[in-house]
Formats: C-alpha cells, structure tokens, sequence
C-alpha cells in the first residue's frame, strides 16, 4: 500500500525527533557517573530480536526510523542498511544507564541534531555538513507537510462552519510562534 507524501514526511519527522530526543536524553544522563556500556557496531546490521526481519526497527516509531533510514541513505547515497545500522548503533551507544538527575536541562534541538549528524557523519564516513544538510532537507519537508496538512483542516473548519476565519488564522499564527505544537516539536 502507497503512504502518502505527508505520512511519509511526518514519519521521517517523527522518527528524527525521537532520536534526537533519545541522544539529548543519553546527553543529560551522562553526567551521571555510572558507565554506559559501549555497543560493538557491525557492517551489517543485526537481525534485531523484537522482529523477524533483520536490521528494521519495528512498531509506528519503527516506521519512522525505517523511513528516516531510507530517507537519508537516498540523500546521502549509501545503502539504507548501513543508516539503518548507524541509527541503531548511534541509539545505543547513548542509551542511557540511569535516569537523568533533578534539575538536568534538557538539549536543545538544535543541539540534539548537531550530536546527531556528527555521529552519523562519523559512523558512515561521510563529511559531517553533508549529514546535517540531509537532516536539514527532511526536517524542513516536514515541516512543510505539517503546515500544509494544518491550512488545509483550518481551512476546511472555516469552510464548514466550525471556526471563524479570524480564529483559524489565530491557531496559524500560534504555531507559527510556537506555542502550539502541531505534529511534534519543531
């Protein structure tokens, strides 16, 4: 079955931003002074053990790693096995061993996909501008699908009476400033 575009985009999206999350988070624990056991990476991914299918990640959040992978092995002309086993790999090398402790601040996003797209730079041998530009690239077609996807519930809420165009302009301008948050963080 053919997903489409927005689906697509807001699954990369999704699937950018939790690993972003999950390297900011291992960030924060590892102030902690317990040790992280440092994962071996292979050149080929490992059947992981929560599916049969080797090297794919599973469940929605799955989905969104296997259509980041496969998103950023098209930008950056690599196999999606070998992204798909960076990801993994970068995952957990930054697992974290503790929960973070009181009073931690969490990374920006901006810093959480810096470490990204320095990591994969590293664990795919590929110049790490290049890596954030593709992070970049698809980060802003999400972007842009949500706001699409946004105008075009807006506008059919205007069309069928629910809201007032004045107020569907309100909820534009909200996200926009970010306080409301439409699809995950920006």
């Amino acid at each position: 079955m053919m997903r489409s575009k927005k689906t697509t985009a807001a699954a990369i999206t999704g699937g950018l931003l939790a690993l972003g999350a999950g390297i900011g988070v291992a960030g924060l624990a590892s102030a902690d002074p317990t040790t992280t056991p440092s994962a071996t990476s292979s050149s080929s991914a490992a059947p992981d053990r929560r599916t049969d299918r080797p090297g794919r990640f599973h469940g929605e959040h799955g989905q969104r790693q296997d259509d980041l992978a496969r998103s950023l092995a098209d930008k950056l002309g690599v196999t999606e096995a070998k992204v798909t086993a960076a990801l993994r790999a970068i995952r957990d090398e930054n697992r974290p061993t503790a929960p973070p402790s009181a009073g931690t601040d969490r990374p920006t996003p901006a810093a959480r996909d810096a470490a990204l797209a320095k990591q994969l730079a590293a664990k795919l041998g590929i110049p790490e501008a290049k890596v954030k530009a593709a992070l970049d690239q698809i980060r802003t077609a999400a972007q842009a699908e949500r706001a699409a996807a946004l105008k075009s519930r807006l506008d059919a809420a205007v069309k069928a009476g629910t809201l007032t165009r004045a107020e569907a302009d309100a909820v534009t301008k909200a996200v926009q400033k970010g306080v409301i948050e439409v699809g995950g963080p920006r």
